[in-house]
């Protein structure tokens, strides 16, 4: 374990945490606790490279915490109706199709080593912006539903072109193996 791995696992703690303050009604402290973890994505990530500390270990938490936290937040915030349910439908069905594929090739004796697309940096970076846009204006009484709706369809609409983007890739690596 090394710091980007520990800050990557504090952000994996940071989930829970996240989840109960929104479901309590604590919305300004579950915005700063989702503000800071979002910001220590960067951070560990800057420092794995600066610092030469990249680790296999570090390669698989750090999506897992990223998809967690995302997912998490998504779903709670539509179970409380502060986002539209069908934005967090599409964000969690995405992350489904990507994790069904990969098991699916590795079932199939065809892995696939899944690289992040631009379009999946652009997206991810997209739904944390709405996700925080979303729990600041809820938690500091921000009054934006226009704002908040228009930026919902353009992260929906980045959220499925992401996911279509991995189906292809995906498609391709399998119609290499076939038979």
């Amino acid at each position: 374990m090394n710091l980007p791995n520990t800050i990557t696992v504090l952000r994996i703690v940071a989930v829970p945490v996240v989840v109960y303050l929104i479901l309590a009604g604590y919305l300004q402290a579950a915005f700063w606790v989702f503000l800071a973890a979002g910001i220590s994505d960067g951070i560990d990530g800057y420092l794995a490279r600066a610092w030469d500390q990249r680790t296999k270990l570090g390669a698989y938490l750090d999506p897992i915490a990223d998809k967690s936290l995302l997912v998490s937040i998504f779903i709670t915030l539509a179970i409380i109706q502060f986002i539209p349910i069908w934005i967090a439908i599409a964000v969690v069905s995405r992350d489904l199709m990507i994790v069904g594929a990969v098991i699916l090739s590795w079932l199939l004796d065809h892995p696939v080593t899944i690289r992040p697309l631009m379009i999946s940096k652009v997206n991810t970076v997209l739904q944390i912006a709405f996700a925080a846009f979303a729990l600041g204006s809820a938690g500091f009484g921000i009054e934006a539903p226009d704002v908040l709706l228009l930026v919902a369809y353009v992260t929906g609409v980045l959220t499925v072109l992401s996911a279509a983007a991995y189906f292809a890739a995906w498609m391709r690596h399998m119609a290499e193996g076939a038979d």
